[in-house]
């Protein structure tokens, strides 16, 4: 009896934090295009999944309806998400569009392990969909458990987290034979550029509206 009733929510937060984080968006494309470069891949995944975790932990812990009743928070917030990728979108552009900038086994220069990481914490800190999907969507699931089954169910999100970055950075090696070719990093990052464009117009948008 006892292992059914921590079974349900474990499985309600794996499925949950997996519905949300497939969703194709800039965290994604950063966590592919660096398990593409296989650069730093392992510091990329680590701290996307804490954060993914220590975020889910906050909502859990019934902070989510806090953060949700201050709407200038989520606008100041909205309005630098859009600010930060719109200007890695106009990085990425400017690599699929430079004939310089790229090479057969890299996709370009090595970039050293404190600008990854802070690159990938930034572009999920300052996307409020994070925000939205761990804290607020996740948290208020989450907190709606009994108390002794909320450490379940927070494992079950964060197990979906690690899974997903893990085979997203660490799968991306399939992808090599593809990406030997200059015009396929081209390619990638026109997409990774379209998709932070796309992102950031809508957050701009909802701002606006």
């Amino acid at each position: 009896m006892s292992a059914a009733l921590t079974a349900s929510p474990f499985i309600t937060g794996l499925t949950l934090g997996a519905s949300l984080i497939m969703a194709i968006g800039a965290q994604n494309a950063f966590v592919l295009r660096q398990g593409l470069r296989r650069e730093h891949v392992a510091a990329v995944v680590t701290a996307c999944v804490m954060l993914d975790v220590l975020l889910m932990a906050v909502g859990v812990s019934g902070l989510g309806a806090v953060l949700g009743e201050r709407p200038r928070f989520v606008q100041a917030a909205t309005v630098a998400g859009a600010l930060v990728l719109a200007w890695y979108s106009l990085s990425a552009f400017r690599r699929a569009f430079s004939p310089h900038g790229l090479s057969t086994d890299r996709g370009g220069a090595a970039q050293p392990l404190g600008a990854v990481v802070a690159q990938a914490l930034s572009i999920s800190l300052l996307n409020p969909h994070v925000y939205m999907d761990t804290v607020l969507l996740v948290g208020s699931v989450g907190a709606q458990q009994p108390g002794g089954q909320r450490l379940a169910f927070l494992a079950g999100s964060g197990l979906s987290s690690l899974l997903w970055f893990a085979g997203l950075g660490f799968g991306a090696r399939l992808l090599s034979p593809l990406f030997a070719r200059p015009v396929a990093w081209r390619v990638l990052d026109l997409l990774v550029g379209l998709t932070m464009a796309w992102i950031a117009f809508g957050l701009a948008t909802s701002v606006a509206a």
